[in-house]
């Protein structure tokens, strides 16, 4: 048979039929028959790589495989693991390998990473990722729960801070400590801890990566989408129905309170599989706040991140954004809340009453507080209006404290 590649199973036992033949014949390796056994040994191995992947052994058998391929004792892993007890404890069982133990193990013993870590692929973070971390507000996230599985104190976690960032990148894996400087976007003016802001950057991420939505079709945010989407924000429940509505079309929206020395509304990312997040840290607990920050996130969506490029933006929006990217978010953010010729015909502002701009909120089935938020923020006077903005009405829904 001419030799090609497997990719069916008929094509597989063809193969391997094909092999038993040449074997009955003990062919001589260089001779025409030899060589034809040799590349169709190497298609089927290949095949069965891909259809009967094979599991990592585990970390103790894997150790114990090379205790006896280079006849090493015990003793001889004291410099990879440590004490004797430590030793014994592992090849037990009964210790897991901690992350500077399976370093020891990787560069001393040559044993792969993922196999040590249990996880086809992965890798350890190298040393620029783990300088990285060392630089984040490790006390603040302690306090908020960030590092699950971790229970210790401040110092403890300091003392096993590889370990505490692996759990805390989890899937995104080690090289997420890295910052992605060159493929993100911070709006103008806005003034952040460039460490602090790669932690909330992960965490986001994190959290994200947890909730399973459809796969997201690129162009779905648009004019339309933005338009059927605003008219929820008539209801008292308007933030929680935008979630589920965004979920359903593959938009992942996550809250999470920022963190010091970081000034964010909102931002908007691709996860490793490109699908978006918008994620919100709900700092100004308003609703004419949520919805202009949601649409401005979005409209990031659908003008930059859909079209490649920048992997993430990050938005102080009390900041004026001069960049034309953060322009055309403005725009099309203010053009989605309200029509700009509604709004023209309206003629409300500073001076107008309560009952005036809730008239004209009915009318276009919106929020009050979207149309009194506008108000203060071309008055530039946020007292006026007070009432109708929605203070305090969005964090209890997403269950963020104070």
């Amino acid at each position: 048979m001419k030799p090609k590649i497997i990719r069916r199973e008929e094509d597989y036992e063809e193969t391997l039929a094909r092999i038993d033949v040449l074997m009955d014949h003990d062919p001589v390796p260089d001779s025409p028959e030899g060589e034809e056994l040799a590349l169709l040994s190497l298609l089927v191995e290949r095949y069965e790589l891909e259809e009967f992947p094979q599991d990592l052994p585990s970390p103790v058998e894997a150790i114990r495989f090379r205790m006896d391929q280079q006849g090493l004792k015990k003793k001889d892993l004291l410099p990879y693991i440590g004490s004797a007890s430590k030793v014994s404890e592992v090849l037990a069982g009964k210790r897991p390998l901690s992350l500077n133990m399976i370093r020891q193990l990787v560069k001393g013993l040559g044993i792969p990473a993922e196999v040590l870590l249990q996880e086809a692929g992965s890798e350890l973070p190298c040393d620029e990722a783990l300088q990285q971390g060392r630089h984040f507000p490790l006390a603040e996230m302690l306090k908020r729960g960030w590092f699950e599985g971790f229970a210790g104190t401040i110092q403890e976690a300091k003392g096993q801070l590889e370990e505490v960032l692996n759990r805390f990148t989890g899937r995104l894996g080690n090289n997420a400590l890295l910052p992605a400087l060159n493929r993100q976007h911070v709006r103008d003016g806005g003034k952040h801890d460039p460490h602090a802001l790669n932690a909330w950057r992960i965490r986001v991420a994190s959290l994200a990566m947890r909730e399973t939505v459809p796969e997201y079709r690129k162009g779905t945010v648009n004019a339309e989408f933005m338009s059927e989407l605003v008219k929820l924000s008539y209801f008292s429940t308007g933030p929680l129905l935008a979630k589920e509505v965004l979920n359903r079309h593959g938009i992942r929206m996550i809250c999470e309170r920022h963190l010091p020395k970081t000034h964010l509304d909102g931002a908007a990312l691709r996860l490793p599989d490109e699908s978006p997040v918008v994620a919100l840290t709900l700092r100004h607990d308003r609703l004419d706040n949520f919805w202009f920050t949601l649409f401005h996130e979005l409209a990031h969506i659908a003008l930059h991140l859909d079209r490649g490029g920048v992997e993430a933006y990050f938005d102080d929006l009390t900041q004026s954004g001069t960049s034309q990217c953060e322009q055309e978010a403005d725009a099309f953010a203010e053009h989605s809340l309200i029509a700009p010729d509604r709004w023209k015909a309206a003629r409300l502002g500073r001076n107008s009453t309560p009952d005036s701009v809730i008239r004209f909120a009915e009318q276009s089935r919106i929020s009050p507080a979207i149309v009194a938020g506008r108000i203060q923020f071309l008055a530039d006077d946020y007292t006026v209006l007070k009432s109708l903005i929605g203070s305090g009405k969005v964090r209890a829904m997403f269950g963020i404290a104070a």
